[in-house]
């Protein structure tokens, strides 16, 4: 069924773990490092919020309807061919955006850098399961996940920094000569992969099948869940709990700070368990967390709060883990790059979902969109029910995944 990586190495090559990682911190970096220089950058072009903040929707927007394309480029041209023309747009849109005079060529940049961001994330992870050893590509992917972590954690701390050190243009300025590293070692150090130029990419049909699709959906409502903790959370930290924003900031960084230290045990226990098991625990555990944080934090306030994400993001962790996996597992070699592109593009729309939809029901829940005007009441019913409807959508997660009784044909094979 498919064609076996026998000539792979037992594990990835240090070199190229690293080079990969570091061109997944870099699209996950330039995700967050431009939101904390909204204001900086409101006040140097005299633009309204509304305005400025083009700047990180146009890198997102981009990066979402990119990701597909990205794929199937890779899977026609080669992943590596592909990857170092990601990484030169990338370069080339940081180093301008880092010279721009006006907002308008700021905003232009950062989409063509979310463009090569796509590239970036969408084919590292196809190299990643290309270079890795079937019995060790759980691993692989806790590992990328773990780099995605410490590029968006460092985002806003690396952001602020550097702000208060060199300006809003130093923001840009830092990620151009660590774009030129990734560049020269994916040159050096990435295997060449064997040519497709004569032969047309996949088609979406052709890669779709009821497993990935299984895939996918459970992957939209995670990453909604996700989201919902992030847009929620610090409404609720800041006026019901009443922390000021630094602490608010503080408790915030722990479940991205968590994500990057249990990455890689999350790949490891994929490996030795098998992605579906892992997954549906960590389904269980997102499901579970979701629920508590629509009851907890209202008994026992900000510990409540913190157990909560002590429940949640291990679990997301491990579904990342083992849902990538699972998905890229049993791919043929030459549908790996769309794959992989259809699995970030499936995580974005669910972080656009839980940003709108499940935005909007906090806001109903909360009886108001004006939050600063909202009472410590307000915030809490609509927390709860904003949580109680993640913890749903977990369960229907759970159903989706829990369809497939029999193993997955790769985990088969690798036993």
């Amino acid at each position: 069924m498919q064609q076996q990586d026998q000539d792979m190495p037992a594990k990835t090559p240090i070199a190229v773990t690293a080079t990969l990682g570091l061109a997944m911190m870099l699209a996950s970096l330039g995700t967050t490092i431009a939101n904390i220089a909204l204001p900086t950058l409101a006040e140097a072009f005299a633009a309204p919020f509304s305005q400025v903040q083009a700047v990180v929707v146009a890198y997102l927007a981009a990066l979402t309807v990119s990701v597909v394309v990205a794929g199937r480029l890779g899977d026609r041209w080669g992943l590596k061919p592909m990857l170092m023309v990601g990484i030169g747009v990338f370069l080339a849109a940081t180093l301008v955006a880092s010279l721009s005079k006006t907002l308008s060529l700021l905003i232009a940049t950062r989409a063509i850098q979310g463009i090569g961001a796509a590239f970036m994330m969408t084919l590292s992870m196809a190299l990643m399961r290309q270079a890795a050893n079937s019995a060790a590509v759980g691993r692989a992917m806790g590992l990328l996940g773990t780099m995605s972590a410490v590029g968006t954690a460092l985002g806003p701390s690396l952001g602020g920094l550097l702000i208060s050190a060199a300006g809003w243009r130093g923001i840009f300025g830092v990620q151009v000569p660590f774009s030129v590293i990734a560049l020269v070692l994916v040159y050096k150090q990435i295997p060449v992969d064997e040519a497709r130029s004569s032969m047309a990419g996949p088609g979406l049909l052709s890669v779709l099948n009821r497993p990935l699709v299984r895939n996918l959906i459970v992957n939209l409502l995670v990453a909604a869940v996700m989201m919902t903790t992030l847009v929620v959370g610090p409404f609720y930290l800041n006026i019901a709990l009443g922390l000021e924003p630094a602490m608010v900031g503080l408790v915030m960084a722990i479940g991205p700070m968590m994500s990057i230290v249990l990455g890689v045990p999350s790949g490891q226990l994929v490996d030795s368990w098998g992605s579906r098991r892992v997954l549906l625990v960590g389904l269980g555990l997102v499901g579970a967390g979701a629920f508590l944080l629509a009851l907890l934090p209202e008994v026992i306030g900000g510990l409540g709060y913190v157990a909560c994400l002590v429940v949640l993001t291990p679990g997301y962790q491990l579904f990342q883990a083992a849902n990538n996996t699972k998905a890229l597992a049993d791919v043929p070699r030459d549908h790996r790059g769309t794959t992989a592109g259809l699995l970030s593009l499936s995580r974005n729309l669910g972080l656009v979902a839980g940003a709108s939809i499940m935005g909007a029901v906090f806001a109903f829940g909360a009886g108001t969109a004006d939050f600063t005007h909202a009472d410590a009441s307000a915030i809490v019913a609509g927390m709860r029910l904003a949580f109680v409807l993640a913890g749903a959508l977990m369960l229907a997660a759970l159903g989706i995944a829990a369809k497939e009784v029999a193993p997955y044909p790769a985990e088969q094979q690798s036993k």
